[in-house]
């Protein structure tokens, strides 16, 4: 079980940070990803990091502005968005893996079995 917090509107150019959130001590070993949905859109992956954290992955259109990190100590992994754009305006959605693979496609909804019920972010012009 996962659930993210910390959505909200914020202006083009400013920054916000959404968290997910686990009771479960075993999240710390999820390979854990977020996603957003755009209205009208498809879920569309964001950001992915490895259950050991040492490995990040990004969306080409959020490179550089998003930054995706793991605090084991509080069971979270947080989404930093940086010079929001208002097509960044989305619910975004945690998903985590349960079950360990060396190897897979972070960008795949389906290789994530556990996801949360999404946080809406809308960005002003």
């Amino acid at each position: 079980q996962v659930a993210e917090s910390g959505g909200g509107t914020v202006q083009a150019g400013g920054s916000l940070t959404v968290s997910c959130a686990s009771s479960e001590r075993a999240f710390t070993r999820y390979s854990t990803a977020w996603f957003r949905q755009a209205p009208g859109k498809e879920r569309e992956f964001v950001a992915g990091i490895s259950w050991s954290g040492g490995r990040t992955y990004y969306e080409d259109s959020v490179e550089g502005r998003f930054t995706i990190s793991r605090d084991v100590a509080k069971y979270t992994v947080a989404l930093q968005m940086t010079s929001l754009k208002p097509e960044d305006t989305a619910i975004y959605y945690c998903a985590a893996r349960s079950y360990y693979s060396s190897e897979f496609d972070y960008t795949r909804p389906l290789e994530y079995d556990s996801w949360g019920q999404g946080t809406q972010v809308t960005v002003s012009s």
